[in-house]
């Protein structure tokens, strides 16, 4: 195919059946080709995905054909799509992305809808732990625009990529902080933390499969059993939260018992695990 242009539905049927050969998935197990193929042809031709299904017999000019292949070669080699264009959709926003920070996934907004069901202040003050990409702190901000939000990532170049995010999106009034977890904040009070931390085991076999192999591994890991990041945010977030506040963290499926158990012994009322759309135990939270 090389000289030759091809439709949209030709250049998508190309693309799926060269990624599925080199079985590249955004998590190692499960086939994302046909998503990919679309994600990264509607970025090369700079529409959004309904135009892809809208035309499908409409020719690519030979920049479309280019940029599309460069961009299924990196894919083949295994590049997450985030990074080949540079952003990921999540809640309502489009964020910037980078080998610096965590891609954000879809089910991190599980924990965006369970804090903004806290019928908390309207005036709130509220803090983010390993922002990141600033997804989670940007999205609660774009939903209540009284809350005081501030992000907090150990990275440098994750604090500016959240800074550039949230410029982005006209949310500047969200504050991103280098921080080592809670180092930036002493004396303050907040009425809800929200975190969405590493806690992958560091020997874990899914560190070298899908998207990850290419994401720092400080995001990801956190000890032999990955909760060694949770249990230090958990014991010292009680001298940072208000009365009736809240803390709520992203886990692994298989790690609610556990979380609870630490919650528990650190004096944590109300305290509950909410499942994902798979129907397993993925944020879990607490009240102080």
């Amino acid at each position: 195919m090389d000289n030759l242009l091809l439709t949209i539905e030709q250049a998508l049927s190309w693309a799926k059946e060269l990624l599925s050969a080199h079985n590249v998935s955004d998590d190692g197990l499960h086939d994302s080709a046909a998503i990919d193929s679309k994600v990264l042809l509607a970025a090369s031709i700079q529409r959004e995905l309904v135009y892809l299904h809208t035309w499908p017999e409409k020719r690519l000019d030979e920049l479309q054909m280019k940029v599309f292949k460069e961009y299924i070669t990196q894919r083949s080699l295994g590049h997450p799509v985030a990074h080949i264009i540079g952003y990921r959709d999540f809640w309502s926003l489009r964020l910037k992305v980078s080998a610096a920070t965590l891609i954000p996934r879809p089910e991190t907004e599980l924990l965006v809808e369970i804090a903004l069901t806290l019928n908390l202040a309207e005036n709130s003050v509220v803090l983010d732990l390993g922002t990141g990409t600033g997804a989670i702190a940007l999205a609660l901000a774009s939903e209540n625009p009284n809350w005081l939000v501030t992000g907090l990532d150990k990275s440098v170049q994750a604090v500016d990529l959240a800074k550039d995010n949230g410029i982005m999106h006209k949310l500047e009034r969200v504050n991103f902080i280098q921080s080592d977890w809670f180092s930036a904040v002493e004396h303050k009070q907040f009425d809800l933390i929200v975190t969405n931390p590493p806690y992958i085991e560091d020997n874990n076999h899914y560190l070298q499969q899908g998207d990850v192999r290419f994401e720092p591994s400080s995001a990801l890991t956190s000890g032999v059993d990955g909760l060694d990041d949770i249990r230090l945010i958990v014991s010292q977030s009680k001298q940072y939260l208000a009365d009736n506040a809240w803390l709520v963290i992203e886990h692994g499926y298989q790690q609610s018992d556990q979380i609870m158990d630490v919650l528990r012994a650190s004096g944590f009322k109300k305290i509950r695990s909410e499942l994902d759309l798979n129907g397993l135990p993925r944020v879990t939270l607490g009240c102080i």
